[in-house]
């Protein structure tokens, strides 16, 4: 394919657009989607081309989901609008599939019923991933929301933040979760001391703390099981 050669040069029956109103997104590769998500190429050049560009670059949609802003920025035809474009669009699809019915919120029963509840959206990350889970008086599941991203230590994570969430929720309780992208769950120094200082403010507020669960793409440890707070 040429430089050139622009989307426009296409068949209608051929264009990504086209054949989503026609046949459906399933019927769709993965390079027109991400053409469709793109919109337009660069000069003289079609989407198609930068969509090619960006799954030979990163291998696959996977690859793409777990790469960085400037990541996708270093392919050319990816400027940070269409890289933030990108991010949206798999952020989007992240949600939905984490999304549960308000009816039907899965109580929490174990480490390993969060662990899956939180990998996909933890699963890739080169930083570490502060989430708090805030649950309801039967352990159900109210909603889980980031805190901070990078190294935990108490300037990064403070209890005011932390507890914020919480009580915004109406929570009766909390659950927190972060990632190491080592793939190594083994708690740090100062992982178990920032649960022990959050496990004492959560006291004080009259939230319980009932687990920090570090995950990892293949595992999880739970400090709560280990005695660690």
């Amino acid at each position: 394919m040429k430089d050139s050669f622009t989307v426009h040069d296409l068949p209608l029956s051929e264009r990504p657009r086209e054949r989503l109103l026609k046949l459906g997104s399933e019927a769709l590769s993965a390079q027109e989607i991400l053409a469709l998500i793109l919109g337009r190429g660069i000069r003289g050049e079609s989407v198609m081309v930068t969509a090619q560009r960006l799954l030979s670059r990163f291998g696959n949609l996977k690859g793409i989901t777990n790469a960085s802003i400037e990541e996708l920025t270093q392919v050319n035809g990816i400027g940070p609008a269409k890289a933030a474009q990108i991010k949206a669009a798999f952020e989007l699809s992240k949600r939905l599939e984490s999304a549960t019915d308000e009816s039907q919120k899965p109580a929490i029963k174990s480490p390993e019923k969060v662990a899956s509840i939180v990998r996909s959206q933890l699963k890739g990350k080169k930083k570490e991933h502060f989430l708090v889970l805030c649950l309801d008086t039967r352990n159900r599941l109210i909603n889980y929301k980031p805190v901070s991203v990078g190294s935990l230590d108490t300037s990064i994570v403070h209890p005011r933040e932390v507890f914020k969430e919480a009580i915004s929720s109406n929570a009766a309780s909390v659950i927190f979760v972060h990632n190491h992208p080592s793939g190594d769950p083994a708690p740090s120094k100062e992982d178990i001391e920032l649960t022990k200082r959050l496990a004492k403010a959560g006291e004080i507020i009259g939230i319980e703390v009932l687990d920090h669960i570090i995950v990892c793409d293949k595992s999880y440890l739970s400090l709560k099981a280990k005695n660690l707070f």
